[in-house]
């Protein structure tokens, strides 16, 4: 039987730490193994990971290692379904109309009608893009969702 006091790590498993700064005898006197002078060779030293000195560092240097902008993407101005109550019941919904209520700026993007809020009336919504739910709630208040073609994209 295997006593507490008798157990002992497998032979060669430990490997005792190196005992650094105990005099020049020890092979690790004088600068204990850090060189001479500097941050690094002081007590407390910590530099976070890629951190070159303040020169801007490589994984700054290199733009293409951080992604990229997809220039052809198109942006949309996004309206909430819930935003539709400012119109009559059975109205027809397009851009334009949008802009003289007031609920877009201007014409310049396409419009995407989202399912923000809730529709009580039936409304004949034109517009560039719909989401899957805001669609279904228009119709679901007896309304119709028609998707328009894009003034940019026609051209």
């Amino acid at each position: 039987m295997v006593r507490q006091n008798d157990l002992a790590p497998a032979p060669g498993s430990r490997k005792s730490a190196k005992r650094v700064g105990r005099g020049d005898g020890s092979n690790r006197g004088t600068y204990s193994g850090r060189g001479c002078k500097g941050q690094k060779s002081r007590a407390g030293y910590k530099m976070r990971p890629g951190f070159e000195g303040g020169q801007l560092p490589l994984i700054e240097r290199l733009p293409r290692k951080r992604g990229f902008t997809n220039i052809f993407r198109t942006e949309y101005t996004t309206v909430g379904v819930g935003a539709l109550k400012a119109f009559a019941k059975g109205a027809e919904v397009t851009p334009e109309a949008l802009v003289t209520a007031g609920l877009i700026k201007n014409l310049k993007q396409p419009v995407k009608i989202l399912a923000d809020g809730d529709i009580d009336r039936p409304l004949t919504v034109r517009a560039n893009k719909f989401s899957a739910a805001a669609k279904a709630k228009i119709e679901a208040a007896g309304g119709q969702a028609e998707e328009v073609a894009n003034a940019a994209e026609a051209d």
